[in-house]
């Protein structure tokens, strides 16, 4: 029986709930109680080896007091090239799983974690499961043997190394198998994973935010269509489910959804566009998912509760500090950083972090910027405080020096606009002496390029407070629209899978794009209106 079976076995749903969910009701002195322990282990750990002597000094720290004061922040070049090249002797514990970044930043990140952590990593999985379809406290409707639809990059990439590791602590049935989509391109992977989930249904899906949507639009547009159907879909399950989902959408005058063919209890997704796709997914799957902050240093850093609202942190993935955030500022000290019990609300924050059980990073700046959104939440009984995950740091679009426009701001109008589109990218250009933004996009239906950017404008002003201001600084519209070409972002997206471009390269940069990217996708089909 494997570990976490045993759990569900033996224990009562009371105590399962506080096993994998009583993060969620732990005190702020309660979790930093937790982080201390965790924090004097690692110190250690960390203390004789390679990369410890480097990054901790001669006199290393023994307490979390001491580690803050003379320890400074790190980044991944810190860890270079013993990281890279996997250099297990640098490392004070030999490392149980090497994971890499989806390559953002031009190559992959290589970063180890222990048995210790990927045990805590599984847990905290399932604790992600029984919050996706739980819809109040103690609420778990899974056990061993449940079918996880996974919609996800698989291994050396982070969401693999979750689930292949689930599987060694939970017994659950992986669609599609790994064996089936191994060495496949990504897409043809979803389209496996569509035509198992198909044969065998499943309880649980794990996706990328945009995927489900995509799936959504895609399945009720081809509603009716006569296209070519594969031979692997001519089997009689998949035949009978298809058979069912037509007859329970044509009883409700629309077209198939997949909420139809699946009655999934839960769905488990993440990312800055999560917030923008909430209502289409639970619209196409019929169910709302859950939000999980995730990252490859620490794998899960947090994820909302049983009511799908904001993010709780939790207290074993990774010592956590948060540094206030100013955008363009000069690098702060490493002694400016706050802890959990001294977070404010609306305020945003850089998260650093530390690992635990001997792994090297320290202090590390990972990059993200989070909003506090509140601290402690009525309705669950969290007292923990509630993020919501904003931005990459420096990603973000100054204007007049009085709003700061990021991605997940201008996702968020475009989508409030109404307009129909199938990607954006937008960057700073300045006319004279005047800084403004530039949109570039590519619409699903005919819409001068004026009349979206007074969309984006005024979706923009309900959004954004400092935004809603800028007519004191701008005598127009600050955003300017340049409309694409239909096709154009996927022709861009065929071209980087034949230049064997990673998954994070196969579309440009939302924000701050690089000359090269922009004017490749611009190649791609041409401008078609400009203002």
């Amino acid at each position: 029986m494997l570990a976490e079976d045993f759990y569900f076995k033996t224990l009562s749903t009371e105590d399962l709930w506080k096993r994998y969910c009583g993060f969620l009701e732990l005190s702020a002195p309660e979790f930093l109680a937790i982080q201390r322990t965790l924090l004097e282990e690692e110190l250690r750990l960390a203390a004789d080896s390679l990369l410890g002597r480097k990054i901790l000094g001669k006199r290393p720290p023994r307490t979390v007091e001491e580690f803050r004061a003379t320890v400074p922040f790190t980044t991944y070049q810190d860890y270079e090239p013993y990281l890279s090249e996997k250099r297990e002797d640098a490392l004070a514990v030999r490392p149980h799983t090497w994971c890499h970044s989806a390559g953002r930043s031009g190559k992959f990140k290589w970063v180890p974690h222990s048995k210790e952590h990927m045990d805590k990593v599984a847990r905290n999985c399932i604790a992600s499961v029984i919050l996706s379809s739980a819809s109040r406290r103690g609420e778990i409707r899974l056990a061993p043997g449940l079918k996880i639809l996974t919609m996800l990059p698989q291994a050396p990439y982070t969401t693999g190394s979750l689930f292949a590791h689930l599987g060694e602590r939970f017994t659950f049935q992986r669609i599609p198998t790994p064996e089936l989509v191994e060495g496949l391109p990504f897409g043809e992977q979803m389209a496996r994973a569509f035509e198992q989930a198909l044969r065998d249904g499943f309880d649980i899906a794990g996706a990328i935010a945009s995927i489900l949507v995509r799936m959504g639009q895609q399945m009720s547009s081809q509603a009716g269509r006569s296209h070519k159907v594969s031979t692997r879909l001519l089997h009689p399950k998949v035949l009978l489910r298809l058979l069912r989902g037509w007859i329970k959408s044509r009883a409700q005058h629309r077209p198939v959804y997949p909420k139809d063919l699946w009655n999934p209890k839960g769905i488990i997704a993440g990312g800055l566009d999560m917030s923008i796709y909430v209502k289409e997914i639970e619209k196409y799957w019929g169910v709302p998912p859950l939000d999980i902050y995730a990252s490859t240093e620490a794998v899960i850093l947090g994820m909302q509760s049983w009511n799908k609202n904001y993010i709780t942190f939790l207290p074993d993935s990774a010592f956590l500090e948060f540094l206030p955030y100013t955008p363009h500022e000069n690098r702060p000290k490493h002694e400016e950083t706050v802890l959990i019990d001294q977070l404010k609300e609306n305020h945003l924050y850089e998260v650093i972090l530390t690992q635990f059980h001997g792994m090297p990073l320290m202090r590390y700046r990972q990059g993200d910027v989070i909003r506090v959104t509140g601290i402690g939440e009525q309705e669950s009984g969290t007292l923990l405080p509630q993020i919501e995950v904003r931005r990459k740091v420096g990603e973000e679009i100054n204007l007049a020096g009085m709003c700061n426009l990021d991605e997940r701001a201008i996702w968020r109008a475009i989508a409030d606009s109404g307009l129909r589109y199938v990607d954006w990218t937008a960057f700073k250009e300045y006319d004279s002496n005047t800084a403004f933004l530039r949109l570039i996009i590519e619409l699903k239906e005919p819409v001068p390029a004026a009349e979206v950017s007074s969309r984006v404008d005024s979706a923009l002003r309900k959004i954004d407070p400092d935004y809603n201001d800028i007519d004191r600084y701008f005598s127009s519209n600050p955003v300017k629209t340049t409309l694409i070409a239909e096709g154009s972002f996927a022709r861009y997206s065929m071209a980087k899978v034949r230049e064997g471009a990673d998954l994070a390269w196969l579309k440009p940069k939302h924000i701050e794009p690089t000359r090269e990217s922009l004017n490749q996708l611009l190649d791609m089909g041409g401008v078609k209106e400009a203002e």
